[in-house]
């Protein structure tokens, strides 16, 4: 039998990887900055059409500027974290999903253990299994 299991996929720490990241934080923040902008243009835009209820339009734009804000203070958050660490950490990327082979007599503990898929600079470095 053939179940599926997650497969975490972990990214070591280099000083590529870092400016990658960093890169990556700050086009992210600065795309929501962007977005922030023209939420505010747009709602002004409505506003002089006079079309909609002030009220409501203003508090919907309120909320999605304010969504935007939150998530520009997580990535700088993200950007303070990533300078204090030391090289060589593991940052979890992403989640993966495997396909697995389930035999009657296997043992149950070491096929659902976590595994693990190690990068670094864009190589499998190590993949630990159970």
């Amino acid at each position: 039998m053939k179940i599926l299991q997650t497969v975490v996929v972990k990214q070591i720490l280099t000083e590529a990887s870092r400016k990658k990241l960093h890169d990556q934080f700050v086009a992210a923040k600065l795309q929501l900055e962007k977005e922030c902008d023209q939420l505010h243009f747009e709602l002004k835009r409505l506003e002089d059409k006079k079309r909609f209820s002030t009220y409501s339009l203003k508090s919907h734009f309120e909320k999605e500027i304010q969504l935007r804000r939150e998530k520009e203070k997580l990535l700088e958050f993200q950007l303070e974290q990533l300078h204090m660490l030391p090289l060589g950490s593991e940052l979890k990327e992403k989640e993966v999903q495997a396909i697995v082979d389930v035999e009657i007599g296997d043992n149950w503990e070491e096929i659902s253990g976590q595994p693990a898929i190690i990068i670094k600079d864009g190589m499998i470095t190590e993949i630990r299994s159970r």
